[in-house]
């Protein structure tokens, strides 16, 4: 390796592993007990989906499947590749020595999720009749991102982000075995702020490594606090979309929403927007919200939360800012109402606690002249059928009997409900 190359070749790229004895961190799936040691190893991975945080080796982990299983590899980025350019690595798939034996060409493909319905259905047959094996990485849920048809054609596996140890180890890595870095005299005499920086992110750990090492004019370098905070700029981590701040940030934006606080709500959503965050993320996450602390005290929330959702994926950036901003605004000023949370989980637990209790015969359904002999739907009381469409009944099962897990909040909507149902159940139910 040339001394320009290798200037210019982050340090991430140069001490990047090429084995797995090498390979550092996700033991849950390539150490000797993983989930995937042994696929590795007999070299039968099958298609999959790598999903986790930027910079915890998913790109890394593709080429070493390669690597160890001796196949062809072809890498495509989902930012600049389109269905031409998946189309060309497949017919070039196709043609590879080992065609319809276990060493097939894998190819990866970074940021899957970017990939539109088309480019992803590109995949399809490749995938399916075994011209390639895929890897896709993305840092966003697949089940969102990734069509069915795909998903179901990979194993989905999750890669965490990197612990102490795991970063801790990835520098002495570079210490004792980067040429450049074994040039100077390196001592790591604290690794808070460098851990803290890097948020969990090993590429991220390695560049800010690597900016203040070669920052020092003097061979001889000495890691504190101190140092890493006086030459790392404060906006280089002015927003980490995949680190600590992302889940600190998006925390306070939902609890500024649920504290009925718009201003709050407004500036952390700002600084997800300056800080490049994903729209459907963000409208994702409140349209959870309408539902779970709004719920019935305004159900328009949940009707405005969801066309929020639809209109920033068709808008994007940078007028989806508006539509979110109104959104956050709208929800962060709205009543607050959890029952219908807290009402679904204690009907889950019932359910765990009770099993699965038989269906009261009256409202069973009775398709069949059989099912009407035996009793199915006899009986059952239609409600329109009565004065303000209501008629006294049972629908719960009959161990239930009683039983209330939903309980209106404490709101003028939900007080209207409370009325409503104080009125037809009379003492049935205690709210």
């Amino acid at each position: 390796m040339s001394y320009f190359y290798a200037m210019s070749e982050p340090l991430a790229e140069r001490i990047r592993p090429k084995t797995l004895d090498e390979y550092i961190s996700q033991q849950h799936l390539v150490g000797p007990t993983g989930a995937l040691y042994n696929q590795i190893k007999k070299g039968m991975v099958p298609s999959l989906i790598f999903w986790g945080p930027p910079g915890t080796g998913k790109t890394t982990l593709a080429q070493i499947i390669a690597n160890e299983s001796g196949r062809p590899f072809y890498t495509l980025s989902a930012i600049s590749s389109g269905v031409k350019e998946v189309r060309e690595v497949i017919a070039k798939a196709k043609q590879s020595d080992g065609l319809f034996t276990s060493k097939n060409p894998i190819l990866f493909i970074d940021e899957i999720h970017r990939f539109s319905k088309s480019q992803q259905d590109s995949l399809l047959g490749a995938v399916e009749k075994g011209w390639v094996t895929l890897i896709g990485a993305t840092t966003e849920n697949p089940s969102f991102e990734v069509i069915p048809a795909l998903l179901s054609r990979c194993q989905v596996y999750i890669l965490n982000a990197f612990g102490k140890e795991d970063l801790e180890a990835l520098l002495l890595r570079a210490i004792r075995e980067d040429a450049l870095l074994k040039a100077k005299k390196i001592t790591l005499n604290e690794t808070e702020a460098l851990l803290r920086l890097s948020g969990g992110d090993g590429r991220k750990l390695l560049n800010i490594f690597e900016l203040i090492v070669n920052s020092e004019e003097s061979d001889q370098v000495i890691i504190t606090n101190t140092l890493v905070q006086q030459k790392v700029q404060k906006n280089t981590v002015l927003y980490d979309k995949a680190g600590g701040q992302h889940y600190d940030i998006i925390s306070a934006f939902i609890k500024s929403i649920r504290g009925s606080d718009p201003n709050a709500a407004v500036y952390w959503l700002a600084r997800m927007i300056e800080g490049g965050e994903d729209v459907k993320f963000i409208a994702r996450r409140m349209v959870i919200l309408a539902s779970e602390d709004i719920g019935n005290a305004n159900p328009t929330a949940l009707v405005l939360a969801n066309a929020t959702f639809q209109s920033v994926n068709i808008i994007g950036y940078p007028e989806a800012r508006i539509i979110l901003s109104q959104c956050a605004t709208y929800l962060a000023s709205s009543p607050k109402s959890n029952a219908s949370y807290l009402a679904i989980g204690n009907a889950q637990q019932k359910v765990r606690e009770t099993g699965d209790l038989p269906v009261p015969l009256h409202i069973r359904n009775a398709p069949t002249k059989l099912m009407k002999d035996l009793g199915y739907g006899k009986e059952y009381a239609y409600a329109h059928d009565y004065e303000d469409n209501f008629v006294q009944s049972e629908f719960l099962p009959e161990e239930l009997s009683g039983t209330t897990f939903y309980k209106p909040g404490n709101n003028p909507r939900e007080n209207a409900f409370r009325e409503f149902l104080k009125k037809h159940w009379k003492d049935k139910y205690d709210f």
